[in-house]
């Protein structure tokens, strides 16, 4: 059981266990703003539902700019889960194929393991391109590896429910959660 937690502002900070959220709305320190009607916390003389979305009571300061490492998972998310040769989603993969990542300059001729230098590509691509550049094997990347902006990167793996996207879209706009090709909803 999750809960997106807010800040004063409506702005989506991240998800948090329910037991979490029922505690800062005991201790006064949130407000629930969406609830699940089944489910609920009990005890002996009460009966709370758990939260789908709480809102601090206080605004919380969030630095905006820091650069995230590369990982696999925000790699992956980035691409639409995607191999960035062939096209094939992780869904299409057979048997022991699977997605990697890939350094469309390779370390061993300068390159690095920047978000610009990096891509998702099934195993079969990327051990067809080898230790070499793509046009040096024919092949062409589907788009430009970039960098993702900062709403992509906190949400790109995060499972939310449909209330907790509206609250996301809400703060971000309509399209804050399209950018990870529909693997949050």
């Amino acid at each position: 059981m999750q809960c997106l937690a807010l800040n004063a502002s409506y702005e989506p900070l991240t998800i948090v266990p329910a037991r979490r959220a029922v505690r800062l709305v005991l201790d006064r320190k949130a407000e629930v703003l969406e609830s699940d009607p089944v489910r609920a916390f009990r005890s002996e003389r009460s009966r709370i539902p758990v939260p789908l979305v709480i809102r601090l009571v206080r605004y919380v300061h969030v630095p905006r700019r820091f650069r995230r490492q590369v990982t696999n998972t925000f790699l992956f998310a980035r691409d639409g889960y995607c191999c960035q040769y062939c096209g094939r989603h992780r869904r299409q993969l057979r048997g022991r194929q699977f997605l990697t990542r890939d350094h469309v300059r390779p370390i061993s001729r300068g390159g690095d393991n920047s978000w610009e230098n990096v891509v998702t590509a099934c195993s079969p691509c990327n051990h067809r391109k080898g230790s070499r550049l793509p046009d040096e094997v024919g092949m062409m990347l589907r788009s430009d590896p970039r960098e993702p902006d900062y709403v992509h990167l906190v949400w790109a793996v995060r499972r939310v429910t449909p209330v907790q996207s509206k609250y996301i879209r809400l703060f971000y706009g309509e399209d804050a959660l399209s950018l990870v090709g529909g693997e949050l909803d």
